[in-house]
C-alpha cells in the first residue's frame, strides 16, 4: 500500500484531496496565566514564547475535537523566554509545539506581517522534515502559531491562531476514502483495533500523534513509530500511515494529514500513500468512524533546496472570514464569575465529546425543591451544583446537631454551637460559600404528616404550612423527597401528583437504599397545556413511593429507641443514593417524554435507536452494600395508593386542605377512602379448613 518512487507521475483519476481545517479553543485559564506572565515577567518584552497546545482523536461521530490552549500551555514565570519544558500528555491531551507572539499595542498587533510569519513557521516544519527531526519528534509536523494583544486595562484579548500547512503543487489527488471497516477484512479490523488500543494505552506512545501501521499476510497489525520505517518496507505487508484525526467528517480527513503527506512524500520518496485516519468512540478505537484513504502526492522539487521558503496556508477563519478573534474577561475577572467558568468547564467538555445533546441552559434554569437537608439532602444539593443546577430551595425544621457534620457534608462544627443553627439556613449559606453563584434559599418549616394529629389551636399554623408547601412545589420543577420518615413524604407526594410535578425519592436502610422517580399524576391538571391524552400516554402510570403499601402512613416517630430515632446507615450509602437520585433527574429532564417517560430495566433495551445519551431511565433503583448489588425495578401505580391514586387526588381537588386535615387527624381515613380497609377486612374474614395429615393417612390407608 506504500509504493516508493523517485519520479511521481500525475494521475487523471480521483479528485483533489481536501482537509477539514483545525479549530482552536482557548480556555479562560490561558488568558489569566498570560496576564500574570505579562504583568510580572514579560512586561514590555515581545519575544516569541514557546507554548504547547493539546488535541486528541475525534471521539464522537458528530463532533470534531479542537486544539485546546490551557493555563499549562504557557511556561512558568521563571523561564518565559526559554524553551518550554517537555510536556507529557495523556490519551486525551496530545501535546503539540507552538509559538506565541504577544504584542504591546493594538497597532503592533495589526501591523504584524501574517504572511511572513506563516511562511517562517512553514520553513521550520520543512527543515524538520529534511533534517529527520520529524521522524524522532512527529509532533513538530503540527507546529502552530498564536499572535495576540492583551489589553490588561480592559481585560480584553485579541488573538489569531495559525496551523501552518505546506502547500503541495500540484495538489494531492484523493483516489479513495472509506471507513476502515469497509477496507479491511474482519480479522484485520480486530487486529488493528487491538493494536491501536495498545498504542493508546501505553504511556510511551499515547500522546504520539503519527505512527506506522503494518499488516502482514496473517492479518496481524502492528503499530510502530515513524523512525521504524525501515522495518515496514518488507514484501507482503500492507503499510498505512496513521495519525490522530480530530475531524469527525466521513468525507474528509483532518488538517494534520496535510504536513504528514508532505513529510512522507519528501522524506521517503513515496508517490502513492495509503493513510489511516484514527478516530475513537467513547475512548476505544472505532473502525467505522476511522477512515482509510489513498492519495497521490508529488512534492515540489524546490523543497529540496535548503534556502526554499515554501508556500503555506493555515490562518484560522472566524465565521468563514480571515480575521482575528476577541474575548473579554472583564466580567470573568470577578472571582465569582471565575468560579462559574471553572464549574462549567467539565460540563462543556462533556458536551464537546460524548454528550453533544447535553442542555446546559436547561440545567441552569431548573428549580429544585429539596425536602429534608440531612445526610441525603446535603449530598443531593452538592451534586446538583456539579451538574450546573443553580436554583434550589431547602426545607427542614431541624437544627444542626453535634453528630451531623461528619455525616452531612454541608455543615461544620460552628453550625452546631449554641443549640445548633437551623439546618435549612445553614445549608443554604454554606452552599453559597462553596459556590457563590448558587441561588439557594433555606426555609425552616415542618411538613404536616398523617398519623400525627394536631390540636385545634394548631390548625391554622398547619394549614399555613400545607399551603406554603403546595405553593413551593408548584413554583419548582422538581421535588426531592429526602426526609427521615415515611409519613413526611405523603403530603408532598400528594401535591406532586396533583400538579403533575416530577418527584424523586431516596430512602436508606442500614446497608440498602431505594432511589425512584414518581410517575405522572392520575388525571389532567388544570394546566391548559395538559390533556387526558398527555398523562400516561406512554403506557400505564408509574407508581409512587406509597403504591406498594397496603397500609396508610402512620406515626413512625413516637416510642422509638435511640437507634430508631437516628438514621443509622453505613456512611457510604448516602453518597451513592444521592448521586443516583440526581443522575436519575438529569436523565429524566433530558428525556423527550419527561415525567411520562417509560420505566426501563437494565439489559432490556434491544434497539440502539431507543438509547438515550445518558443511558437507561429506570423507575426504581434498589441497591445493597452488603451484597454489592443493584437492581432496576419497574412498578405501576396502584388504584389503592394512599398518595397518588385517582380516589385520593380527586378527593383533594374537591375538598382541598380540609381533606388534608382529615387525613392527618384520622388514621384510618386514607385506608377507608382507597379501599384498603375493605381489602384487609376481606382478608381477615377469609376462612380456611385445616385437615389433619394423620387423618388423611388413616382414611386412605387401605389404598396403599
Amino acid at each position: 500500500m506504500a509504493n516508493p518512487s523517485s519520479s511521481p507521475s500525475p494521475s487523471s483519476h480521483g479528485r483533489i484531496l481536501q482537509f477539514a481545517p483545525f479549530q482552536s479553543i482557548v480556555d479562560d485559564g490561558f488568558w489569566r496565566r498570560l496576564s500574570a506572565l505579562k504583568l510580572d515577567t514579560l512586561r514590555v518584552d515581545q519575544s516569541p514564547i514557546p507554548i504547547s497546545g493539546f488535541y486528541a482523536p475525534c471521539s464522537h461521530s458528530s463532533v470534531s475535537n479542537y486544539m485546546t490552549l490551557l493555563s499549562e500551555s504557557l511556561p512558568s514565570d521563571s523561564n518565559a523566554q526559554s524553551l518550554l519544558e517537555p510536556v507529557r500528555g495523556n490519551r486525551n491531551k496530545c501535546p503539540i509545539p507552538g509559538t506565541l507572539l504577544n504584542t504591546n499595542t493594538m497597532e503592533s498587533f495589526r501591523a504584524l506581517d501574517k504572511g511572513s510569519l506563516l511562511k517562517a513557521e512553514a520553513k521550520r516544519i520543512l527543515e524538520d522534515i529534511c533534517s529527520g527531526r520529524a521522524e524522532e519528534e512527529p509532533s513538530v509536523l503540527l507546529r502552530f502559531l498564536v499572535i495576540s494583544f492583551a489589553d490588561l486595562k480592559k481585560w480584553g484579548f485579541y488573538y489569531w491562531c495559525a496551523f501552518p500547512a505546506l502547500v503541495l503543487d500540484p495538489p494531492a489527488t484523493l483516489l479513495n476514502l472509506k471507513p476502515a471497516s469497509e477496507v479491511l477484512n474482519s480479522d484485520e479490523v480486530v487486529s488493528l483495533s487491538a493494536a491501536c488500543s495498545e498504542w493508546r494505552n501505553s504511556s510511551v506512545t499515547t500522546d504520539v500523534p503519527f505512527f506506522l501501521v503494518s499488516i502482514n499476510s496473517n492479518s496481524a497489525a502492528i503499530l510502530r513509530p515513524l523512525k521504524d520505517w525501515e522495518f515496514c518496507k518488507g514484501e507482503g505487508q500492507k503499510v498505512l500511515f496513521g495519525f490522530y484525526d480530530p475531524c469527525h467528517l466521513p468525507t474528509n480527513p483532518g488538517w494534520p494529514l496535510r504536513n504528514f503527506l508532505a513529510f512522507i512524500s519528501l522524506r521517503w520518496n513515496i508517490e502513492k500513500i495509503s493513510f489511516f485516519c484514527y478516530r475513537e468512540k467513547q475512548g476505544s478505537a472505532d473502525m467505522t468512524l476511522s477512515l482509510i484513504g489513498e492519495a497521490l502526492v508529488s512534492p515540489p522539487s524546490a523543497w529540496r533546496d535548503p534556502q526554499c521558503i515554501p508556500k503555506a496556508v493555515g490562518w484560522e477563519p472566524k465565521g468563514g472570514k480571515l480575521m482575528p478573534r476577541f474575548v473579554s474577561l472583564a466580567e470573568l475577572m470577578d472571582p465569582e464569575r471565575l468560579a462559574v467558568s471553572a464549574a462549567e468547564l467539565n460540563l462543556k467538555l462533556m458536551r464537546w465529546r460524548t454528550l453533544p445533546s447535553l442542555d446546559l441552559d436547561m440545567l441552569s434554569g431548573v428549580r429544585c425543591l429539596i425536602l429534608g437537608v440531612g445526610t441525603l439532602g446535603c449530598e443531593v444539593a452538592r451534586i446538583l451544583m456539579a451538574w450546573g443546577i443553580r436554583k434550589m430551595t431547602l426545607i427542614d425544621s431541624g437544627r444542626v446537631a453535634m453528630s451531623n457534620p461528619v455525616r452531612q457534608s454541608l455543615y461544620t462544627f460552628q453550625d452546631c454551637l449554641n443549640g445548633g443553627e437551623f439546618k435549612a439556613n445553614a445549608a443554604a449559606r454554606n452552599l453559597k460559600q462553596i459556590f457563590p453563584a448558587v441561588e439557594a434559599e433555606g426555609i425552616v418549616m415542618p411538613i404536616p404528616m398523617p398519623g400525627h394529629p394536631i390540636a385545634a389551636k394548631e390548625t391554622d399554623t398547619v394549614l399555613e404550612s400545607c399551603k406554603r408547601l403546595e405553593d413551593l412545589i408548584d413554583s419548582h420543577d422538581i421535588t426531592f423527597l429526602l426526609t427521615d420518615t415515611r409519613e413526611s413524604r405523603w403530603l408532598p407526594t400528594l401535591f406532586c401528583s396533583n400538579k403533575n410535578k416530577i418527584a424523586i425519592t431516596a430512602a436508606l436502610g442500614f446497608d440498602s437504599y431505594l432511589v425512584m422517580r414518581h410517575g405522572a399524576g392520575p388525571m389532567p391538571t388544570t394546566s391548559p397545556c395538559a390533556t387526558a391524552a398527555d398523562v400516561g400516554s406512554t403506557g400505564p402510570r408509574l407508581g409512587c413511593y406509597f403504591c406498594n403499601d397496603v397500609v396508610a402512613p402512620i406515626d413512625s416517630v413516637s416510642n422509638r429507641t435511640l437507634d430508631q430515632q437516628c438514621t443509622v446507615t453505613r456512611p457510604g450509602l448516602a453518597p451513592i443514593a444521592s448521586a443516583l437520585a440526581v443522575e436519575l433527574l438529569v436523565g429524566l429532564i433530558h428525556h423527550p417524554d419527561k415525567i411520562n417517560a417509560k420505566g426501563e430495566i437494565a439489559g432490556s433495551i434491544v434497539s440502539s435507536s431507543d438509547e438515550q445519551p445518558l443511558g437507561i431511565l429506570p423507575h426504581q433503583i434498589r441497591g445493597s452494600l452488603s451484597q454489592s448489588s443493584q437492581l432496576t425495578l419497574l412498578g405501576h401505580s396502584s388504584h389503592s395508593c394512599t398518595a397518588c391514586s385517582e380516589a385520593v387526588v380527586a378527593e383533594y381537588r374537591q375538598r382541598g386542605l380540609e381533606f388534608v386535615l382529615q387525613a392527618i387527624n384520622q388514621p384510618t381515613y386514607l385506608e377507608d377512602l382507597t379501599g384498603l380497609t375493605e381489602l384487609k377486612d376481606s382478608v381477615g374474614s377469609f376462612k380456611l379448613d385445616w385437615v389433619d395429615d394423620d387423618a388423611i393417612n388413616e382414611e386412605d390407608g387401605d389404598d396403599f
